[in-house]
């Protein structure tokens, strides 16, 4: 998944599963100098470049070109413009479709360097025409994606259909099975508030200083359904009641997963997503109750004071996950409220396009969420190629956000150093006085269709099983109508015979009838002649009466 701040609109692209985009007509204010990406420190760590807080780019080198990419953990592809050198057209055209333009070109290979690793003949889409897009890409400070997904939700390895189509970290761990398959991930922000780190990612190896990471819970990746794994991104399923809102108490959203235990939710951790997309209920939760709050229809997003502090927390594993509040709420947009006065954007905004029709997920937790916390990502037995002993894959967090430190950056960056969270113009509004977003039409017809999708396994089995009952109740209606049509016609058949003289049953002789004559001879005597006979047994020399 790629969304990231463009031009004069921030798009949020859902590029591995047709999932359409989300439009925010609001300007971010974006800077890049290449100067800005470091060297690696270490052979298998690169540093993370950030464009205000809206698009996290490495480079990579290919056919000895190096170049600017998007991180994007919510797909698999990698694609590039421009000329890369010694590259090969391998005859086949893809495209990838995002809110911004289209992605067209011819599937190429060449030699790939990333994060000290290098892998010969990378399966890639070459794009020569950057047209489609709205924007000029390379301006904005990339000149292409890497997709760091699952290898089942690659476009190229389906059109290649063979392994050379691998994604670029399949490759990487197919080809090194003594070192783990893991890639870590730290994003930074921009603000101007003290912060200690800067983004960087790593490939096997964790970064110094954030060692605990692998002492964290393993988060079991949710599984989709084989038959839709394309679909598949690291996932995870949420505590029970694991969303704390700004009161403190959890947020209580039902999930609309089916596989999905009691009051927990399913989530997608995705780079590529700018803002995180969350239920409606819940977004109405974080941001209804903060007085001066509105939803902004056109944005599809709450604005709120830039002066209010909202807590968020989210909880998996038995660990909670503070969310800075400038990530809550962000003045990066130049958005303003209805009377035109400054305001900020709600991050956490209700998920409507991105709304997963088959009810795979219910949160996509985007930049607004990973920059709170230090990601590992093990592809585990993903790798087919890998060594034979790798657990199933796992996502590990460790929390890097401090609540009491990120209310102090809250008090000096947004309220001048002056606190101003205790009063009363910050209070939150009792609960039955908060507010709610409008639901659209389309929206509600979306609710209505994932219902139906996203339980098409149930629905098929039930279906079957009236069709199984059917045929069988069918077949015992057609034995019956057999077996009273066989009653009838021996009835009928009885009756004939009783008409004709033919008994159906031994009749009893009447030893006192007149018209009874018994005719008693010894054994092997002739038989005595008797004129009632109609002829004599000529054997015995005995000729026809009459003949």
């Amino acid at each position: 998944m790629w969304t990231t701040a463009l031009e004069s609109s921030l798009f949020a692209l859902f590029a591995s599963s047709c999932v359409q985009a989300i439009s925010l007509n609001v300007r971010v204010r974006t800077s890049y100098n290449p100067d800005s990406i470091l060297q690696a420190r270490n052979d298998h760590q690169i540093p993370v470049h950030n464009t205000r807080n809206s698009e996290y780019i490495a480079n990579i080198t290919l056919g000895g070109r190096e170049i600017p990419v998007l991180l994007d953990t919510g797909s698999s592809d990698l694609w590039v413009t421009g000329d890369v050198p010694g590259t090969q057209d391998l005859g086949k055209s893809v495209s990838v479709s995002y809110a911004v333009g289209r992605a067209s070109g011819d599937i190429n290979s060449a030699d790939l360097g990333f994060a000290g690793y290098q892998i010969s003949s990378q399966a890639y889409l070459l794009v020569k025409d950057t047209s489609s897009f709205s924007l000029d890409i390379k301006a904005q400070g990339f000149e292409g994606l890497i997709g760091l997904g699952p290898n089942t939700g690659s476009v190229i390895l389906k059109k290649l259909d063979n392994d050379s189509g691998n994604s670029v970290l399949n490759r990487i761990f197919s080809q090194n099975t003594t070192t783990s398959n893991y890639l870590s991930l730290l994003l930074d922000r921009k603000s101007r508030a003290n912060q200690t780190f800067t983004g960087q990612l790593t490939i096997s190896e964790t970064l110094p200083g954030y060692e605990n990471i692998l002492t964290m819970p393993k988060l079991a990746v949710d599984k989709v359904h084989k038959l839709t794994n394309e679909d598949q991104h690291w996932q995870t399923i949420t505590d029970v009641f694991g969303v704390i809102g700004p009161d403190g108490q959890p947020i209580k959203i039902k999930s609309i997963v089916p596989s999905a235990p009691k009051n927990t939710l399913a989530v997608v951790f995705d780079s590529g997503y700018t803002l995180p997309q969350v239920p409606r209920a819940m977004s109405d939760a974080i941001y209804g109750r903060v007085q001066g709050a509105e939803y902004n229809e056109n944005l599809g997003s709450w604005i709120v004071p830039c002066a209010q502090l909202i807590n968020l927390s989210f909880m998996f594993g038995g660990n909670e996950y503070p969310i800075h509040p400038l990530d809550v709420s962000s003045s990066d947009f130049n958005v303003v409220d209805s009377k035109g006065n400054p305001a900020c954007l709600g991050t956490f905004q209700p998920i409507t396009s991105a709304f997963s029709l088959l009810g795979e997920y219910d949160i996509i937790l985007g930049m607004g969420f990973m920059r709170n916390v230090y990601t590992l990502f093990d592809y585990g037995d993903w790798v087919n190629e890998s060594s034979n002993d790798r657990e199933d894959p796992y996502i590990q967090l460790l929390p890097v956000t401090d609540k009491a430190s990120a209310r102090n950056d809250f008090i000096q960056v947004r309220l001048g150093g002056v606190d101003t969270t205790n009063a009363t113009s910050q209070a939150l509004l009792p609960a039955n006085q908060g507010l709610k977003s409008p639901f659209s039409k389309g929206e509600k017809k979306k609710m209505y269709e994932e219902k139906v999708l996203s339980r098409w396994p149930e629905i098929f089995v039930g279906c079957l099983i009236f069709l199984i009952l059917l045929v069988a109740l069918i077949t015992w209606r057609c034995c019956v109508r057999r077996k009273r049509r066989r009653a009838a016609q021996a009835a009928k058949l009885g009756l004939a015979t009783n008409v004709t003289g033919r008994p159906n049953a031994y009749s009893v002789v009447d030893m006192n009838s007149s018209s009874t004559q018994l005719n008693m001879h010894e054994m092997g005597a002739p038989k005595p002649q008797t004129w009632d006979q109609p002829y004599l047994y000529q054997n015995n020399g005995y000729k026809s009466h009459g003949a």
